[in-house]
């Protein structure tokens, strides 16, 4: 999700999924080498901190932002993702793994990555034996635009979000499009009608909204987080806004246990992620611990050789008041 407030950018997601992929905080810093399947090699021009895994020293990113303010995220598309088994001439053969750290190195804002996008040849490629290759599509956004990258067995399709938000399947066009269908839902009280002359009042606050879906598949949860993330109000300080952001996606959490899967598994958000880009401060919170826990870039060397890594905090941390007496 892409959110601007009062000039201020934040972009994050929900991961809904069965189970933790050893997802961890990382940072990418400027000068470390990137090596690509198919592509050169290339040393990251702009640091990027996310959430992902490590491995074989490569950064996999589900979500991440470079110190410029342009993100990327992943997002699961089965069924419609295709990649390209070979490659193609004059285009940039990129691996689906490949694509975050690619963007974010290179790019400062969505208009300059744009006419490279075009030329996007996304591979079904995987980083070495034992790794699948996730079936994905990808938003990217900065402040000012969104756009979504999707590769099904028609091609490349770029196409532009302008609301900045991104479920699953099917199609970012699609999603788009089944807005129109909740054109009456509002935040605002329905006014007092009458049938045939009897008189009909709202049973209670929020019947404007009635018709909202509340499940948990992708089509209900893009519209509700559309509905939340139009009409979020407030947020006018840097705490206010994390918090506003972070009820946005909790309002289409999975709560564990309520979808099941045909495997016998069930998915549940795993964690939130909440990147402030003009503080620099990357936020989340995780299904085990819904204190939020901030790792701030600006501290970090940036001009490291290495990458840094943070583990989660995935214990409930209760703050209790008043504290515990001690026993006498």
């Amino acid at each position: 999700m892409s959110w601007v407030r009062n000039d201020s950018f934040y972009f994050g997601r929900n991961m809904d999924i069965e189970r933790s992929f050893g997802e961890q905080v990382v940072i990418t810093p400027r000068g470390y080498p990137l090596t690509f399947k198919r592509e050169a090699a290339q040393t990251v021009k702009y640091a990027m901190i996310g959430m992902g895994s490590v491995a074989q020293d490569y950064p996999l990113y589900a979500e991440a932002v470079n110190e410029r303010g342009l993100g990327v995220a992943g997002t699961y598309f089965p069924g419609f993702a295709k990649y390209a088994t070979e490659e193609k001439e004059g285009h940039f053969n990129v691996a689906a793994y490949e694509l975050i750290p690619w963007i974010l190195s290179r790019y400062a804002t969505v208009d300059e990555a744009y006419d490279d996008l075009t030329r996007l040849n996304l591979m079904a490629l995987s980083l070495m034996d034992g790794l699948p290759v996730a079936e994905l599509h990808w938003l990217v956004s900065d402040r000012k635009r969104s756009v979504v990258i999707e590769f099904t067995e028609a091609g490349l399709q770029l196409t532009e979000d302008p609301i900045g938000l991104l479920t699953n399947n099917p199609s970012a066009a699609w999603h788009l499009m089944n807005l129109r269908t909740y054109l009456g839902v509002t935040a605002e009280q329905p006014e007092e009608t009458s049938w045939d002359g009897l008189p009909l009042t709202a049973l209670g606050q929020g019947q404007g909204a009635y018709g909202l879906p509340g499940d948990a598949s992708p089509p209900s949860r893009f519209v509700k987080a559309a509905f939340l993330k139009a009409h979020a109000a407030g947020a006018e300080t840097e705490a206010e806004r994390v918090s506003q952001f972070f009820h946005i996606l909790d309002g289409v959490a999975m709560v564990r246990g309520t979808v099941a899967l045909p495997n016998g598994g069930m998915d549940s958000t795993t964690y939130s992620s909440c990147m402030s880009i003009d503080e620099g401060l990357f936020y989340y919170k995780t299904y085990g611990n819904s204190r939020i826990t901030a790792v701030d870039l600006n501290g970090e060397d940036l001009d490291g050789e290495k990458l840094i890594v943070y583990p989660l905090n995935q214990q409930q941390d209760i703050l209790r008041q008043p504290q515990p007496r001690g026993k006498g």
